[in-house]
């Protein structure tokens, strides 16, 4: 019926299977639970919080009956099996065609049995559904058909055998201007009640950074203040924005929020507000704009 574009974000708050240290975890993704249908995703070592940001891609047969299932693993090690931290899943049928959807999901031990209150963690998925024969009524940025802006490596896998990597990897270059335009209910990061917040931009891949300036004693801030990024691989890379709290001897960390490019990729514009993970509470409210280069192909 058609193919299933699925981002693997990040999990954050996943319970602890190791009792020394922090687990090992890793992800499987299915859409039907057949040895040769699923797909792995790389191992973070000693981690609750990992980013992963992979891309995997399924063939759907039956959106009405199909989902997508993730579990979530704390790596083997000699003398134990891979123990299940959670899972959680997605009915292919609330994915609506060529529309990003953009998720968190629960975890839980046991998808038939779970209760409301446990606490796995949680996970962050970014999903695309494209039906066979609508490539002219749906844009997939992940496809080797997508014009926008894209550069295709036709080099096969890592031997450049062709059998190693079946499937061109589409690269988008461009430019990301990202405006901080403000944030709004910080937690109060110093005994006064207030916070000296700051916010540093860096994008995953290259490890480019900018920070805005300091604005004293403000919980809702506002920078309007504008960065450039040279992006070699949009669809790949992550944007990842830090908010901290200026201290006379240091800086204390406030939370986080990770954004992939593909919205702005496809939208080329928009003006969005984001949570802060990892506070009790705030956003940033954020403007994003893509700005492509024309089209190359690696020969």
């Amino acid at each position: 019926m058609g193919t299933l574009e699925v981002k693997l974000i990040q999990a954050q708050g996943l319970a602890n299977k190791d009792l020394i240290g922090k687990s090992d975890p890793y992800a499987k993704l299915y859409t039907r639970n057949l040895h040769s249908m699923i797909q792995t995703s790389k191992v973070i070592d000693n981690h609750l919080n990992p980013i992963w940001n992979e891309h995997f891609e399924f063939v759907v047969d039956d959106t009405s009956t199909q989902n997508l299932t993730v579990e979530i693993y704390d790596e083997d090690t000699l003398l134990q099996s891979s123990e299940l931290i959670g899972c959680a899943q997605v009915k292919l049928s609330e994915i609506e065609p060529g529309k990003l959807k953009d998720v968190w999901l629960k975890l839980v031990e046991d998808l038939e049995n779970y209760k409301e209150n446990e606490d796995q963690g949680n996970v962050h998925l970014e999903l695309f559904y494209f039906p066979d024969g609508s490539e002219n009524e749906f844009t997939n940025p992940f496809s080797s058909n997508f014009s926008m802006t894209f550069l295709e490596d036709d080099s096969g896998g890592e031997n450049g055998d062709e059998t190693s990597n079946k499937r061109r990897v589409v690269l988008t270059r461009g430019v990301l201007s990202v405006t901080v335009i403000s944030a709004e209910d910080l937690p109060p990061a110093d005994l006064m009640g207030k916070a000296d917040p700051f916010v540093v931009l860096t994008m995953k891949k290259t490890g480019t950074k900018n920070k805005t300036g300091i604005i004293k004693e403000e919980l809702n801030p506002t920078w309007n203040e504008t960065f450039d990024f040279n992006v070699e691989d949009g669809l790949h890379d992550l944007l990842v924005l830090e908010v901290w709290d200026h201290d006379t001897f240091g800086k204390d960390f406030m939370g986080r929020c990770i954004l992939t490019l593909t919205r702005v990729i496809l939208e080329g514009e928009y003006v969005d507000s984001f949570q802060v993970e990892g506070a009790k509470s705030g956003k940033l409210n954020l403007n994003l704009k893509w700005l492509g280069q024309r089209i190359y192909r690696k020969s």
